[in-house]
C-alpha cells in the first residue's frame, strides 16, 4: 500500500472511530434526559423522598443500569435541576419579557412561576431540600437560580429606572427583594393551599406594583399600570445561566 493511501485509509478510520463516538455521546446523552423524565415521573408518584430504586423502576431498568448513566444520586439530582431550570426560564423569561402593560406583565410572570410549582411540587419540595434518598447534596439550586432571576430583575429594574432619569441605586434591593418575597409566598402557598392559584397570583400582582408605584410617584412619575410603556426593557440572562440549576 502506498503511503498516500496508509494515509487516506487512517484518516478514513479515524474519521469513522469520531463518528462512533458522535453517536455513543448522542445516545448516551439522550438515555440520560429518558432517565430524567422517568425520575421526574416517579417523583410525581413518591414524593421527594423517592430512592434510586423507584427511578429504576419507572424507567423499567435494573439500578446498575441507572448507574452507567449517572455517576451517583447527586448526579441525578442535579440532572433533575437543570431540568427544572429549563422548565422554569421557558415559562418565566418569556412572560417577564411580554411588551404589555406593567401590570399585566408583572401577573403573566407571576402566574408563570406559580404555574411551574402547582405543576411540579415534589421536584421544587425535592431541591429546596438538597437531599436526594437520604443523601445531603451540596448543590442548592433554588438558590442559585434566585441569585440568577434576581441578579436579571435588578438590571431589568435599573434600565426602566434610569430610563426615567430615577437614581437606579435602588435596583438590586428591589430585584432581590421581590424575588425573594415571591419565592418566600410560592413555598407557603404550596403548603397550605388556603387560596386558588389566581387569588395568590392577584394579591401578589398589586402587592408588587403597588410598591413600584409609590416609589416612581416619591421621584414624581406616574405610570398607567395598564398602558404599554414606551420604553421596553427585557430580561437578560448569561450565556451559561440557563444550566445553573432550578
Amino acid at each position: 500500500m502506498s503511503r498516500m493511501a496508509d494515509r487516506v485509509k487512517r484518516h478514513s478510520d479515524d474519521s469513522t472511530g469520531d463518528a462512533r463516538r458522535d453517536r455513543w455521546k448522542s445516545h448516551r446523552a439522550a438515555r440520560r434526559e429518558e432517565f430524567v423524565a422517568a425520575a421526574l415521573r416517579a417523583l410525581a408518584e413518591h414524593g421527594p423522598d423517592l430512592g434510586m430504586e423507584h427511578v429504576a423502576a419507572e424507567a423499567g431498568v435494573t439500578k446498575p443500569v441507572l448507574y452507567r448513566h449517572f455517576t451517583d444520586k447527586a448526579d441525578l439530582f442535579l440532572a433533575l435541576g437543570h431540568r427544572g431550570t429549563e422548565i422554569l426560564f421557558e415559562r418565566l423569561i418569556p412572560a417577564m419579557n411580554r411588551e404589555e402593560a406593567p401590570l399585566p406583565r408583572i401577573r403573566k410572570s407571576l402566574d408563570a412561576f406559580f404555574s411551574i410549582i402547582e405543576e411540579y411540587p415534589n421536584l421544587y419540595r425535592l431541591l429546596v431540600r438538597s437531599t436526594f434518598a437520604d443523601r445531603r447534596i451540596d448543590s442548592d439550586v433554588v438558590a442559585e437560580d434566585k441569585e440568577i432571576i434576581a441578579n436579571a430583575l435588578s438590571a431589568l429594574l435599573g434600565d426602566y429606572m434610569r430610563a426615567y432619569q430615577i437614581d437606579s441605586g435602588g435596583a438590586e434591593v428591589w430585584g432581590h427583594g421581590i424575588v425573594g418575597m415571591v419565592q418566600n409566598v410560592g413555598e407557603w402557598w404550596l403548603e397550605r393551599r388556603t387560596m386558588s392559584r389566581d387569588a395568590v397570583v392577584e394579591y401578589l400582582t398589586m402587592t408588587i406594583w403597588a410598591a413600584i408605584d409609590g416609589t416612581m410617584r416619591g421621584y414624581g412619575v406616574t405610570i398607567d399600570p395598564h398602558k404599554p410603556l414606551e420604553v421596553n426593557r427585557i430580561i437578560k440572562l448569561g450565556g451559561g445561566d440557563a444550566a445553573a440549576g432550578w
